[in-house]
């Protein structure tokens, strides 16, 4: 092994093999890497298997390889080689024998793309081609879907994660960045939004990757930041996105960067500069970004009852702030410290898109999404071992619905109709989270002989605080008269809650959150792991692992900690020659528990003597275990309550109502598990064959195998018994009469007399225990149960920029996910049967075909072409109101989780997700010109976003709830909500040196 000085603590090498035309190794051929960049120049010999191994190595700069003498072959020019944080780069060269004395004979081959280190599956984007890429507002997430095994996700709120991997929730995915942590733990979703002047390569792994990495039983995205070098470089950018007239009109809404609905008002305004270059040459190099994004979106609030049809104005603001130092301290210690500050301010500022919607300023919030992560790295590379550690401080504040103007009351206005004419006075919830997280990571990594074995530890310590729940001053639903509603006309856009409170109107609804207390738990994660990568020869590596991990959030509740988490792992690569390499890889992979399981179950848990009295009858019935003891399930969490009251003047002030604490009647209470928590966990499988068609096109096919365990989902508890509509009643006759009547009351009626409709009173009777004052209907848990089933097949062809004018990336994925949950908020639709819920996952396709074409028809110019054609999305068909009159057809109530999920009952004999959207298809454009000025280049860019203006019914990053993918069964219309982006236009221009 070569020791070369570090940039960065977490390690990247270089896995060097000298082979002669047949393919066998070569020793003792004499080795020259270089990187001018950091300074770095270093000679090696190959050993007696034709290798040279190079670890602890900076991803700044590039990596120039050479053969400069080998007896009895020919010198092999200098081979440029890119770097990636927690990576081992595979390269080899292929020599010719030498010719006669005076006659020059050049090397046969360099190849670069094989991976022949290990079986990992995976798949990168380097800055050269994310800033040739059509990609919106520079968001290097949404350029991930070019990738295999990647696609645009449907999530479970609004700014849930934009892609799926493997077909997975978005949730499931672990974000790194340098390889170290950048997850908000609460939910799981991307802590700092990593902007693309701070990225120099980001990579997908999706299987078979190294024990180094964990906390996830399904896939990896990470982050490569850029580093200073000697020669000093950056850029200055501004990038427009007009919006109309240029873009298409549509009849749906668009989606921000955050994730939220926007109209055709849109507007998103961006500028930024970075600059990397040696404080000291080939010592000390520093790397600064800035990248700050304004959008632009116009509301109307529509009251007209009260006289108000006017335009309000949202405004999104993102600054994210970058900063890398690294120092070689001497020839075999490297430091480094890394700083990321990101403020992301999300707008609501009341109203809708294109009206129909009467919340006033005074009831709009913002969101805020603070994240700032601090990390300090060291490395070590001496002549017999190598060393990498990091120290890392994060903190993420996450308050989700910050109220616009002064804390209140909420009031939500009904007219004569009966129907909501205006909302106004405060956002009428709280959601307030923040999380303070440590990180710190150490490996030793030794070679041995043909062994390089490498140990480490991983340790993530968090702690949690949530401010949550409803309103304290309490959140009013009022009628108003016509009188009354013609008094307040007069105010405009200004109407507050005191203006209609104080006409003292008939009340509907009075509700007021009892415990407005922050209150939270710690999480932490321990992994272990050891791993040999075994040279068995110049051309067989066996990799053997083994990983331990443990989550502290799997003692919460009764439970006693999962502590098995021994995951082995092997990984085997064969190069049957020097163009081609087969690697097979197979393991476990532990993920780690989403901290919203256990804030969940404190958040809507009750210590009520009542409730107390319903758990202490399902113990003694034994769905709780005998011996637990029910003050470790229990905890007192937000309540609302809902004291009667005729009139304004006669609703208690909210400090009069704590009385109501342990008698109020919860629809649904959560607890902590009586049995404690098992970590996800998935076996993997992968085998996969590369072929180096040329020194720039390089083929692969790829299948994958994952089958996952103990997802998490909800069980009821107090679930009542069974119910099957009778389909025999569900005649064309029935359905027909049913829709003649003239109100849900009466077709609810005529359904339950029919048996296709349960009542709420007949379910509640044959629940396990009956309703009491301050207990619960509902009593669910959060079981870790579920599972997951996923096959693929991956064929690409990739291209790079050659001597011709070309490149590309084309990929094909055939591929199926069949699950039992989808969500932490899952829950069975009928009476905890898991097993009727097994299909298709809401992210499966079973076809993405992605290209992407860069072209260089002339000096200074770029076009790129990126089409993507994915099969449809499934479909959930559910109950049609208007034929029995309700959606909860087995009476089983409502579920909190089903605010996000939208996963009610079912339509009468179908399965979940029994239904399929059509083909989505979307081609992207980019042009770039590029004009040397003053040693640098100006770069102007166009983009355009699905040229075709195809109207895509899935395919697109969502949300559930507001998705195409939930529709009404029995075969009533299709009900379109929602579309991809129609064609749109991004603009920009930067000057980069």
């Amino acid at each position: 092994m070569v020791a070369a000085p570090a940039a960065q603590a977490q390690q990247a090498g270089i896995a060097i093999t000298v082979v002669d035309p047949q393919g066998a190794g070569v020793p003792g051929a004499e080795i020259s890497i270089e990187n001018p960049a950091i300074g770095l120049s270093r000679n090696a010999i190959t050993d007696a298997r034709g290798m040279v191994q190079l670890g602890g190595l900076s991803t700044a700069g590039v990596y120039r390889v050479s053969v400069t003498r080998a007896e009895g072959f020919a010198p092999l020019a200098a081979q440029a080689v890119d770097l990636r944080a927690n990576f081992t780069r595979s390269v080899i060269l292929q020599l010719e024998a030498a010719g006669e004395p005076g006659i020059v004979v050049t090397a046969a081959r360099a190849i670069t793309a094989l991976n022949t280190a290990n079986a990992e599956i995976s798949a990168s984007l380097g800055k050269a081609q994310l800033q040739a890429l059509p990609i919106e507002g520079r968001d290097v997430t949404a350029a991930l879907i070019r990738l295999p095994n990647v696609v645009a996700s449907t999530g479970f709120f609004p700014e849930a994660p934009a892609i799926s991997i493997n077909g997975s929730n978005g949730l499931d995915t672990n974000y790194l960045l340098d390889g170290l942590d950048n997850n908000e733990n609460f939910l799981g979703g991307i802590k700092f939004p990593v902007p693309l002047g701070f990225t120099r390569e980001v990579t997908v792994l999706a299987n078979s990757y190294s024990a180094a990495y964990g906390r996830t039983a399904n896939g990896i995205v990470n982050y490569t930041s850029p580093s200073g070098s000697n020669d000093f470089t950056g850029e200055a950018y501004l990038l427009v996105r007009p919006g109309r007239p240029l873009d298409s009109p549509s009849a749906f809404p668009r989606r921000d960067l955050s994730g939220n609905f926007v109209g055709e008002s849109f507007e998103r305004y961006q500028a930024g500069f970075a600059a990397g270059g040696a404080l000291q040459r080939s010592r000390t190099f520093l790397y600064a970004n800035y990248e700050f994004t304004a959008d632009r979106n116009t509301q109307v609030v529509d009251a007209p009852l009260l006289g108000v049809v006017g335009n309000v104005t949202g405004r999104n603001r993102f600054h994210l702030g970058s900063l890398r130092l690294d120092h070689r301290l001497t020839g075999d210690w490297t430091l480094g410290l890394r700083a990321n500050v990101g403020r992301v301010t999300i707008d609501r500022p009341g109203g809708a898109l294109g009206g129909g919607n009467a919340t006033f300023p005074s009831a709009g919030s913002q969101q805020d999404r603070f994240s700032t992560l601090l990390a300090a790295t060291a490395s070590y590379a001496g002549a017999n071992f190598s060393y990498d550690g990091a120290v890392q401080f994060s903190r993420f504040r996450w308050d989700y619905g910050e109220a616009a103007g002064a804390p209140g009351p909420q009031v939500t206005v009904r007219g004569p109709s009966g129907l909501v004419a205006a909302v106004v006075g405060n956002p009428g919830y709280v959601f307030d989270s923040l999380e303070e997280t440590w990180q710190t990571t150490h490996r030793l990594t030794r070679e041995i002989g043909a062994h390089r074995i490498s140990a480490g530890v991983d340790v993530i310590a968090s702690d949690f605080a949530l401010l949550g729940g409803g309103n304290p001053f309490g959140n009013y639903t009022v009628d108003l008269t016509a009188a009354e509603a013609a008094s307040l006309a007069g105010r405009g856009l200004a109407l507050g809650a005191q203006d209609i409170l104080a006409l003292d109107p008939v009340v509907a609804n009075y509700a007021v959150e009892l415990r407005p207390q922050r209150f939270g738990t710690g999480q932490a994660l321990v992994a272990l792991y050891l791993e040999d990568a075994w040279d068995l020869a110049a051309n067989l590596t066996a990799t053997l692992g083994v990983r331990w991990d443990y989550d502290t959030l799997t003692e919460a509740g009764a439970g006693r900690g999962d502590t098995d988490n021994i995951a082995p792992r092997l990984a085997v690569n064969w190069q049957p020659d020097a163009r081609s390499a087969v690697r097979f890889g197979a393991g476990i992979f532990t993920g780690k528990l989403s901290y919203a399981v256990v804030s969940d179950a404190l958040q809507r848990n009750t210590t009520a003597p009542g409730f107390v009295s319903q758990l202490a009858q399902l113990q003694a019935a034994g769905a709780i275990p005998a011996g637990v003891d029910l003050a470790d399930l229990t905890f007192a969490g937000n309540l609302t309550v809902s004291p009667p009251c005729a009139r304004v003047s006669a609703c208690p002030p909210p400090e009069a109502v704590q009385a109501l604490r342990d008698s109020a009647t919860l629809g649904e209470a959560r607890i902590l598990s009586p049995t404690g928590y098992d970590n996800p966990w998935s076996l993997q499988l992968s085998a996969g064959y590369q072929y180096a068609a040329s020194d720039a096109l390089t083929l692969s096919v790829d299948a994958l195998y994952s089958r996952s365990h103990n997802l998490a989902r909800l069980r009821d508890f107090n679930a009542p018994s069974p119910f099957t509509p009778d389909l025999a009643a569900l005649t064309p006759a029935n359905i027909a009469l049913l829709r003649s009547l003239p109100d849900n009351a009466a077709r609810l009626a005529l359904a339950q007399s029919l048996g296709l409709v349960r009542s709420q009173a007949d379910a509640d009777a044959t629940r396990p225990v009956g309703l009491v004052p301050g207990g619960a209907r509902q009593i669910t848990v959060t079981e870790t149960a579920g599972r997951a089933e996923y096959l693929a097949l991956i064929v690409q062809a990739i291209k790079a920029r050659g001597p011709d004018d070309y490149a590309f990336r084309a990929s094909y994925t055939l591929s199926r996910l069949r699950n039992d949950t989808d969500d932490i908020n899952f829950r069975s639709s009928n009476a905890n049967d898991f097993a009727g819920e097994w299909g298709p996952s809401a992210n499966d396709r079973r076809h993405v075909i992605s290209l992407v074409g860069y072209f260089y028809p002339a000096p200074c110019w770029t076009l790129t072409a990126a089409g993507l054609f994915q099969s449809g999305q499934p479909v959930n068909l559910v109950p049609d109101a208007g034929i029995f009159g309700t959606q909860d057809l087995n009476g089983d109530g409502a579920s909190f989780g089903e605010n996000y999920l939208g996963n009610s009952d079912r339509y009468p004999g179908e399965r979940r997700n029994s239904a399929r959207l059509p083909w989505s298809a979307s081609v992207d454009l980019g042009v770039r010109y590029a004009l040397p000025v003053a040693g640098g280049r100006i770069e102007a860019s166009a983009d355009v976003f699905n040229v075709l203006n195809a109207n895509n019914q899935s395919g697109f990053a969502n949300a559930a709830t507001t998705s195409n993918q939930i529709q009404l069964g029995g075969g009533a219309p299709f009900v379109q909500r929602n579309a991809g982006p129609p064609r749109q236009f991004q603009f920009g221009i930067a000057y980069r040196f």
